[in-house]
This record gives structure tokens, C-alpha cells and sequence, in this order.
């Protein structure tokens, strides 16, 4: 994959990763109220409702690069010599590694993020030094390995090749 490629492939995951999840944002903490054991509205109700956006508009474009820039060069690497009835395994391939190094980014995102819905009084900086203070940067990745099976199987495994 020569430079010019990876560098839009890198912009366009991190420009359409932002976008996607700024957009959707007020129905994630919607979603996360709902599920909170405080209840949805001891958690916030729909006060506050773009609580936690810094930490998702910041860990968003790197996670979506990550992904993307991921995805474009396993994809090439394994593209090299293979048959075309290998393409979907490659797509499949390519895809469940982007989202295991996406995941890396995401899942620190998504802690302080959903940390920052259900406590809409707490800043995102004092939630994320709290939970680093508190629990180490293991705090951080709570949830990685679930995340990364949610992510891989059902969703990158097979969106990446119906696509």
C-alpha cells in the first residue's frame, strides 16, 4: 500500500468515525441511562445529554484511523498471491485485526464516556484521572476482551465482506 493511500485511508476512517459518532452520541447516552443501574433518571435523564462527548470527540478520529489504516494494510498483505475465492477471508481477516487495534483506542474512550453519561456532574478530565488514580490503567480497559468478541464476530466479520 503505497503512502498516498494510507494517508486517506487513515483521514476518511478518522473523518467518517468522528462524524458517525458525534451524530449518534445523544442516542449512546440515551442508551446508557437506560442501562444504568441508578436508573435513567437518577443518571440524568435527558439533562446533560452530550455528557462525555470530550472523551469520545477526542478518541474518535484515532480510533477510527486505527481501524481503517488497519483494515487497508492487513487487506494488502494478504491480498498478495491469493485466489479470488479468498476474498471474503481477507476482508473477514483484515477487518477482525483492524477492530482488535481499534479496540485499543476505543475501549478507554468508551469507559470515561460512559462513566461521564451516568455522572453528568463530573468532568471528563476528573473521570479519567479518578479511574486512573482509582484503578490503574487497568481501569482504562475494563471491558477490552468483551468488546473486542462483540466487535470482531458479529459486526467487522461479516459487514466488512456483505459490503
Amino acid at each position: 500500500m503505497d503512502p498516498r493511500e494510507s494517508w486517506a485511508a487513515l483521514a476518511a476512517g478518522g473523518v467518517a468515525g468522528v462524524c458517525v459518532d458525534l451524530i449518534l452520541f445523544p442516542l449512546d447516552t440515551v442508551k446508557t441511562r437506560l442501562q444504568s443501574p441508578q436508573g435513567f433518571r437518577k443518571a440524568g435523564g435527558f439533562r446533560g445529554i452530550y455528557a462525555g462527548v470530550p472523551s469520545t470527540a477526542i478518541g474518535s478520529f484515532p480510533n477510527a484511523a486505527a481501524f481503517f489504516i488497519t483494515y487497508e494494510n492487513v487487506k494488502t498483505m494478504m491480498h498478495h498471491g491469493s485466489a479470488s475465492y479468498l476474498t471474503p477471508a481477507t476482508h473477514m481477516v483484515a477487518a477482525s485485526v483492524g477492530e482488535v487495534v481499534a479496540c485499543l483506542i476505543r475501549v478507554p474512550s468508551e469507559v470515561v464516556k460512559q462513566r461521564a453519561q451516568v455522572s453528568p456532574s463530573s468532568s471528563t478530565l476528573r473521570i479519567l484521572s479518578h479511574t486512573l488514580y482509582h484503578e490503574g490503567i487497568q481501569g482504562l480497559y475494563r471491558g477490552y476482551k468483551s468488546t473486542v468478541l462483540r466487535e470482531v464476530k458479529p459486526l467487522s466479520f461479516f459487514f466488512f465482506v456483505l459490503y
